[in-house]
């Protein structure tokens, strides 16, 4: 069953974003529902993906745990079962897509790591030179591998707008020097373990994006964690810097997007059976090689 998004009347809704519905469970918990929705140049496409949420939902289950030891994460709960009765109704759409979090303050800057040269990064370095103030050798190629992965945060938009590569220091103003470093720090050493792990799997992480927040003065991992929406996944296998490279995320999707001249503006088109399909299995084949298990679906 595809969940394009919910309607759940026990708790008032928060926010319904790209992809998830948020709901407010008290003063001090949320809900969060990852929907089967899907998004390309931070447009919401009609048409959801099948199962899709469930991946990314368990995608971030996934590293959060083999990240607690670095950074303490929102996680309340994820069994159905344990949340709330009254969300007990709805544990057919709940049911491996959503999680009862806690409620923490969000940075307001997207903590992005780069660890190849690609996307905006490589469209920023083709004018400038440098990546976020970052100032990178002049030789670099498309999807060449960067000597050490760089912090790049970003600014957060609303919905339908687009996020804007900020430097380091308009960061530190953003939220203070010092946790500006901190968030540094932390975004690196998860991207390099995750990277390292993930390389003995056959993907290269190319970039990730990772969202913190604060929770009685103590900074908390939130929101999705190294997912195909929120990563370049590629495969290890073919990899040829100087061109853009197939993979296991969206892109596959972005780029059907380009071919037939979508303009990145609503309204957006009707997704195919087929591209709907083959983006589903990119999905799926993520989580298998991450996992080394089959999502139960």
């Amino acid at each position: 069953m595809a969940v394009l998004k919910t309607a759940i009347t026990d708790y008032p809704l928060v926010s319904q974003g790209k992809v998830r519905d948020i709901y407010a469970v008290g003063d001090d918990q949320l809900l969060l529902v990852t929907t089967d929705r899907i998004s390309a140049f931070d447009v919401v496409m009609p048409d959801p993906i099948e199962d899709k949420g469930k991946v990314l939902n368990q995608i971030t289950l996934f590293w959060m745990d083999m990240m607690k030891d670095l950074v303490p994460n929102h996680i309340v709960a994820t069994d159905v079962n344990d949340y709330p009765e009254p969300l007990r109704k709805y544990a057919a759409e709940l049911k491996d897509r959503s999680v009862l979090a806690k409620k923490a303050k969000p940075l307001p800057i997207e903590c992005i790591v780069r660890g190849f040269i690609t996307g905006s990064g490589w469209s920023d370095y083709q004018k400038t030179g440098m990546v976020c103030g970052h100032k990178l050798p002049a030789d670099l190629r498309e999807s060449d591998m960067l000597e050490t992965p760089l912090f790049t945060p970003s600014t957060k938009a609303e919905l339908g707008l687009h996020d804007e590569n900020i430097t380091l220091e308009r960061a530190a103003e953003l939220i203070g020097e010092e946790m500006m470093r901190k968030v540094e720090d932390l975004a690196l050493a998860i991207y390099r373990r995750a990277r390292d792990y993930a390389k003995e799997r056959g993907i290269l992480i190319a970039d990730t994006k990772f969202e913190f927040g604060v929770l009685d003065g103590e900074l908390i991992l939130i929101d999705e964690v190294l997912t195909p929406d929120s990563s370049r996944f590629w495969p290890m296998e073919g990899y040829k810097p100087g061109q853009s490279q197939p993979s296991f995320d969206k892109q596959y999707f972005r780029d059907w997007l380009v071919e037939i001249g979508f303009n990145k503006q609503p309204p957006a088109p009707k997704i195919p059976a087929e591209i709907a399909s083959r983006t589903r299995d990119n999905y799926l084949k993520a989580y298998r090689l991450l996992t080394g298990s089959e999502l139960k679906i």
